[in-house]
């Protein structure tokens, strides 16, 4: 009966040493990939090709989303203000909620799952076969070899990867209301032009930035920890991508709150 009783309390003091550990370990983990960063002629040549598998492969999956966010917005925008509000204010909706936000979240979660996924099972699996030992064997440093050109390529892709997405869910919007809202160009881009800031595309590409730091950090931390076989390598992707997707969320609220 008694230890009925604790159970709830003993889980709760496992949870939060674990929880503890895995900040320590990252922790010293983020310290040892601060240390790599001086590596630059090791991690410098690998730095197009991440920057390429990273960015250039993810352009198809966050452009399509991009598309159909700026159409579902652009006739939700014209459901909503039919009868209240001049029509232009469509314009204004598709680019402020796209640039703002859905532009950059929408693309963010959709590379956590393809990024993150994919950088946590590359790593996991070299772990788990030992090709990691023998990068070390051989006298590299596989944090500089295998970390920083991941991490640097995630934040300098995402904020390209985001404006492009940004650009073409705007477009989107623009086509569908001029095709299917029987508006005109000039009209969408009065609404488009009515609230547009400058900070609103810096705004976009900062959030960015920190999403591709954090997607790819948490994706190299938890597939260079994998500890085990095939099942540990699975465990690390679904860990990856939960957590970098947790970290964009929390993310896009503290640039809000901070910068607007």
């Amino acid at each position: 009966m008694q230890r009925t009783w604790t159970a709830p309390f003993a889980w709760v003091g496992r949870s939060a040493v674990e929880t503890a550990a895995a900040f320590g370990r990252f922790g010293v983990f983020g310290a040892r990939a601060g240390r790599a960063v001086a590596d630059v002629a090791t991690w410098g040549r690998m730095l197009v090709v991440q920057m390429a598998r990273l960015g250039v492969a993810s352009l198809p999956i966050a452009l399509f989303i991009a598309a159909f966010t700026g159409i579902v917005l652009s006739l939700q925008a014209s459901y909503t203000f039919t009868g209240t509000v001049p029509e232009y204010f469509v314009g204004t909706l598709v680019g402020k909620t796209v640039i703002l936000e859905l532009g950059p979240v929408l693309t963010g979660l959709a590379l956590a799952g393809r990024v993150g996924a994919n950088i946590a099972a590359e790593l996991g699996t070299m772990r788990v076969t030992e090709q990691i030992d023998a990068l070390e064997t051989l006298g590299y440093d596989p944090v500089s070899y295998l970390v920083i050109p991941r991490v640097v390529a995630g934040v300098l892709m995402f904020p390209v990867v985001v404006a492009c997405a940004d650009a073409v869910g705007v477009a989107a919007g623009w086509v569908t209301a001029l095709n299917l809202l029987d508006m005109s160009t000039p009209e969408f881009v009065r609404g488009l032009r009515l609230f547009f800031l400058p900070f609103d595309v810096q705004y976009s590409l900062v959030k960015a930035a920190s999403f591709g730091f954090a997607v790819t950090a948490v994706g190299t931390h938890f597939g260079f920890h994998t500890a085990g076989g095939a099942e540990a390598v699975g465990r690390s992707t679904t860990q990856a991508v939960v957590v970098s997707s947790m970290l964009i969320l929390v993310l896009d609220a503290f640039w809000a709150v901070a910068l607007l």
